[in-house]
């Protein structure tokens, strides 16, 4: 009898023994599975504001302000992008910038580099008596490059444009081509970008419009940076009695949040 109640003394042991390991194996399953289909991050805005500010005094007197704010978002098959900037200067007293401009863009991806595109975009520019512009359409872009740190991607598309030119409204068809470009050094927390895009119009390729944009930015702190970019357009049938070209080179500081 003795050795019968050892035997299932030893019999219990081993079943609580053999159940808890089972117990803790199974836990450690359970968790590395979570672990391992543990959903991704979720996506957050990205934005950042940057102003510039130019004087100069003495043989000649100039100011230039600029402001600019940029916020995007992005998940597996949505990109979202919306961008305002504003400039204004003056030379000698007189006024020579005022220029408002904002844009938006939602891409949605079929692969990791297809996609289609809706963008609508307006400005004003006193100066070049544009009262305003304003574009919106549809279009499909591939992304050439999509690495961690670089990316260039190419779009092509249609848009309805309207415009005030001084006192003459007219709206027409365009076609959309454009690229965007963007390099960031790692480790070093630089950038260089560039974009350009190019609308011409269905009917007369004789009348287009360029919008250029390049420019490098360094990193001072954790969300401060600082950047210089040429933004430039060129309307091949301007305002009456104004030039075709503006350039602005832009210095100044950016935050990021």
């Amino acid at each position: 009898m003795t050795q019968m109640l050892n035997e299932m003394k030893k019999i219990i042991v081993l079943t609580l023994v053999t159940a808890s390991a089972a117990a803790a194996l199974a836990q450690t399953s359970t968790n590395t599975s979570s672990a391992a289909i543990a959903p991704p991050p979720k996506p957050k805005w990205q934005s950042s504001v940057s102003l510039g500010l130019t004087l100069t005094r003495g043989n000649s007197d100039t100011t230039l302000s600029t402001v600019k704010l940029l916020t995007s978002w992005k998940d597996a098959v949505d990109e979202l992008a919306f961008g305002t900037d504003a400039a204004y200067g003056e030379s000698g007293g007189v006024k020579n910038t005022e220029s408002l401009h904002g844009f938006g863009q939602w891409n949605r991806l079929f692969d990791q580099n297809f996609y289609s595109y809706l963008r609508a975009e307006g400005l004003h520019d006193g100066i070049s008596d544009v009262k305003y512009r304003a574009l919106v359409g549809p279009g499909i872009g591939n992304y050439l490059l999509k690495q961690t740190n670089t990316s260039l991607a190419v779009e092509a598309g249609g848009s309805e444009l309207f415009q005030r030119l001084g006192t003459n409204d007219t709206s027409f068809g365009a076609l959309r081509l454009a690229d965007r470009f963007e390099h960031r050094f790692a480790g070093y927390g630089a950038r260089v970008w560039q974009r350009i895009e190019f609308l011409p119009e269905a009917d007369n390729f004789e009348n287009y419009i360029v919008n250029a944009e390049a420019g490098v930015e360094a990193s001072i702190a954790k969300h401060l940076s600082l950047q210089t970019y040429v933004d430039d357009t060129y309307a091949n049938e301007p305002a009456a009695g104004h030039l075709k070209n503006d350039v602005k080179l832009v210095s100044g500081i950016a935050y990021r949040f």
